[in-house]
């Protein structure tokens, strides 16, 4: 059986030299991350089995890689962070994060956290399969393929992280500032364009049977909202 596959993301080389070796020689396969945006890259990547995520990173920093994951994926994360507030903690279980480890650590604890988040995915704890499917949409996130009532939809890299948020999120409102720092994650967009890509996705994911249903909501002063199709 192969080794279980973890990803270190840490811009600290030193840190990542040392966890890489302690993981190694635990008998695990390591692949590396200098910072956030090569660690959510890495999980779509290598779709390693813990993934062990630095607080602290250019880029994108630890709570914001995070997010993206999550958009796609339910990977055990054991996050690394200096605080050792409760309040840090917290942020970290609630942010989607499995563990919490504070530097320094000791070697042996950190082993024994990998350890038990290993356990747990081999005894079937880890999420089931990266697809969505409520019989209207469908999202196969590991190979970035989407259908529309079984009609394939080309979507952008971008239109496709927005409908991956929006999906997990089902059924709750999300406001435009919202989507902005889960899908771009910068200062960079604009609320007119997350206006524009809705718009996109809408003209993307019209029903194929005429019947004008059509699931991305306009919840008006407050955002969007994508609706669980009835039955599903």
């Amino acid at each position: 059986m192969a080794p279980a596959r973890v990803l270190v993301a840490d811009d600290d080389a030193d840190i990542r030299e040392l966890v890489r070796e302690l993981l190694r020689r635990d008998g695990l396969d390591v692949v590396e991350a200098a910072n956030g945006r090569e660690a959510v890259r890495g999980v779509h990547t290598h779709h390693p089995s813990l993934v062990i995520l630095d607080v602290a990173m250019p880029e994108l920093d630890g709570w914001q890689a995070l997010e993206r994951i999550r958009d796609f994926s339910e990977v055990p994360v054991l996050m690394l962070t200096a605080h050792d507030s409760e309040l840090e903690k917290v942020r970290g279980l609630r942010a989607g994060a499995d563990d919490y480890v504070t530097k320094p650590f000791g070697r042996q604890e950190l082993l024994a956290r990998v350890q038990a988040l290993l356990r747990r995915v081999h005894a079937g704890g880890q999420a089931a399969p990266e697809v969505y499917d409520d019989g209207y949409l469908r999202i196969d996130s590991a190979n970035a393929t989407v259908e529309v009532q079984g009609r394939p939809v080309v979507l952008t890299p971008l239109e496709l992280r927005l409908l991956q948020v929006l999906v997990r999120h089902r059924d709750q409102i999300l406001g435009r500032d919202q989507i902005l720092d889960q899908v771009w994650g910068s200062d960079a967009a604009s609320p007119g364009q997350v206006k524009l890509y809705v718009g996109y996705l809408r003209r993307k994911l019209e029903a194929v049977d005429d019947s004008g249903a059509m699931p991305i909501e306009t919840v008006r002063g407050f955002g969007y909202r994508y609706r669980t199709p009835a039955g599903a």
